[in-house]
């Protein structure tokens, strides 16, 4: 099996191609590879950047786009435009190929991207920036079983409803708002963050999109609507088109 995973749902952009015999959940399989490369975190521009990337990490992985059996691709949360821009190529490159999608969330992509050492024995908590003040947050068990659901708590309330998941026990914080969450979590004993910058990495993606089922809808994840501000006609009038060039 041949997969490309591609990720621009944060503050990254990335591409890879995974090629084995899927045998896991996670995507392990024997003598799997993963040829990857990566841009440097970018809030912007990764609508240029992505499909030249894919069409680099293809090229030296010896692979066309029609050899592939799949794409995977991260579906959010994560930042409204960049996630889009993913999901778009995908559905693009799906539909000249004739290829199915699988949708990954930000939060299982940046989870199994944790080495398995570090979150031994530990309840681990992936944080995404929203761009806001509220993370979005999803907290799993050592093997990476989702406990309770994703959620985008106050940051005033996030020590509490962590407490009502997970009241005790070591805590690994993963994704690139982690580092935000250690002030706020000061009362917990034994809190680390995890190695590496805590983004969601396409080499992961194209691994668990071996793994996982195709024929589900593909479609972007939010924990909350996107902003976006209607024209004042739109917003009297929901039948009324928006005006050229308003944010839809």
């Amino acid at each position: 099996m041949k997969v490309l995973g591609l990720d621009t749902a944060t503050s990254g952009c990335s591409a890879a191609v995974w090629e084995g015999v899927c045998a896991g959940a996670a995507g392990q399989a024997g003598g799997a590879r993963v040829t990857v490369r990566r841009s440097p975190p970018m809030s912007r521009g990764q609508a240029e950047v992505l499909v030249p990337l894919a069409q680099d990490v293809l090229a030296e992985a010896g692979v066309g786009f029609g050899d592939l059996d799949r794409i995977a691709v991260t579906v959010g949360p994560g930042a409204f435009t960049g996630l889009r821009i993913a999901l778009a190529a995908a559905r693009g490159i799906a539909v000249a190929q004739d290829l199915p999608v699988v949708g990954i969330t930000s939060f299982d992509a940046i989870a199994h991207g944790v080495p398995a050492a570090e979150r031994a024995g530990r309840f681990l908590l992936v944080a995404v920036d929203s761009r806001r003040a509220e993370p979005f947050l999803q907290l799993y068990d050592a093997a990476l079983a989702p406990v309770g659901e994703p959620a985008m708590p106050d940051p005033s309330a996030i020590a509490g409803w962590l407490d009502a998941l997970c009241p005790s026990g070591p805590l690994l914080l993963a994704g690139d708002a982690a580092a935000a969450l250690l002030p706020l979590l000061d009362g917990r004993a034994d809190v680390v963050q995890a190695s590496g910058d805590g983004l969601p990495d396409a080499a992961v993606v194209a691994a668990l999109g071996a793994a996982r089922p195709t024929g589900l809808p593909v479609e972007p994840f939010y924990l909350r609507p996107p902003d976006v501000t209607l024209p004042k006609s739109v917003a009297r009038n929901p039948a009324a088109k928006p005006e050229p060039g308003a944010a839809a």
